[in-house]
């Protein structure tokens, strides 16, 4: 099978090329680069969360089909061009299993032949099954053990995507010491481009949101340069603010939760004072859809 999400260059490659043209784009397992349309003054991504694919295509919640949300949600992607594709984990239906990843990677084939794809990791995702499926993945990887943290580098800004699996299919996130150190390490870097951090679990107190949250922002908040979080689980699209980072909750691929909420991706430009983010549903309430929202860096 061609390695559609593969990257293969090394680091001081990947960063030069991504100062160039943005990031590298794979086509069958060929890497080459494509030129960014504003030269290097925009980043332009496909944001996806919680698309819970299964084995079965036609398995059902709640009205929807997770397999055929996806089905429908790639066209569009694939026809705004971005220069790569996040999903924010829950990226399988309940329990991570092998041929959950295999109807994934057959559904994303088609965007990953323009695009590379990030996946990041949620709480129906199983990282040993996942790292099978997608054994060579794009992007710079952060090498923190036993989580899967991807830094994708770029002149307008560092996006990092972590790693908050903490047990598969129970719905509480931990990011955990070994990450927080990372990341404490990453941020006290001189390079002053703002960072903007995505996570699968969401950030209030409970018992299912992420376990670690406040040790988090301990981390974040001396660092004025992180500027905004984006996480996912609760497949709701939603915006808020603590300690002057902007947080923007993702709606889901796969199905809502509630009807006011809608069912769909957003699609985000990222420039050096903020980002540009559009909705694009295709179920649930779509009374939003196609609006786009302007957010400005609040530190």
């Amino acid at each position: 099978m061609p390695e559609f999400f593969s990257l293969s260059t090394d680091r001081r490659t990947f960063i030069r090329q991504a100062s160039l043209a943005g990031v590298a784009v794979v086509v069958s397992g060929c890497s080459t680069t494509r030129q960014s349309r504003s030269a290097g003054g925009e980043l332009h991504l496909a944001l996806l969360s919680d698309t819970h694919i299964p084995s079965d295509p036609n398995n059902e919640y709640r009205g929807f089909k997770p397999w055929s949300n996806l089905q429908r949600v790639i066209p569009g992607v694939v026809d705004s061009r971005p220069a790569g594709v996040l999903l924010n984990g829950d990226a399988a239906r309940l329990a991570g299993l092998t041929e959950d990843y295999a109807q994934l990677r057959h559904l994303l084939a088609p965007v990953a032949a323009v695009s590379p794809v990030y996946i990041g990791m949620g709480n129906h995702d199983d990282r040993a099954n996942f790292l099978k499926a997608f054994s060579d993945r794009p992007g710079l990887s952060a090498g923190v053990q036993g989580k899967h943290v991807t830094i994708l580098d770029h002149p307008v800004a560092r996006i990092v995507q972590l790693d908050s699996l903490l047990y598969v299919d129970k719905v509480a996130g931990l990011l955990g010491k070994a990450q927080r150190a990372w990341l404490a390490s990453f941020l006290a870097s001189p390079d002053t481009r703002p960072v903007v951090l995505v996570v699968h679990h969401t950030l209030g107190d409970g018992d299912g949101d992420l376990l670690d949250v406040n040790q988090l922002f301990d981390i974040v908040r001396p660092h004025r340069k992180v500027k905004a979080i984006f996480y996912g689980h609760s497949h709701v699209w939603a915006f808020g603010e603590r300690d002057g980072v902007r947080l923007i909750n993702l709606p889901a691929v796969g199905y809502n939760f509630r009807d006011v909420d809608p069912v769909g991706w957003v699609e985000s430009r990222f420039r050096p004072d903020g980002v540009e983010l559009t909705l694009r549903s295709i179920g649930g309430n779509q009374a939003d859809n196609g609006k786009s929202t302007q957010m400005t860096w609040l530190r």
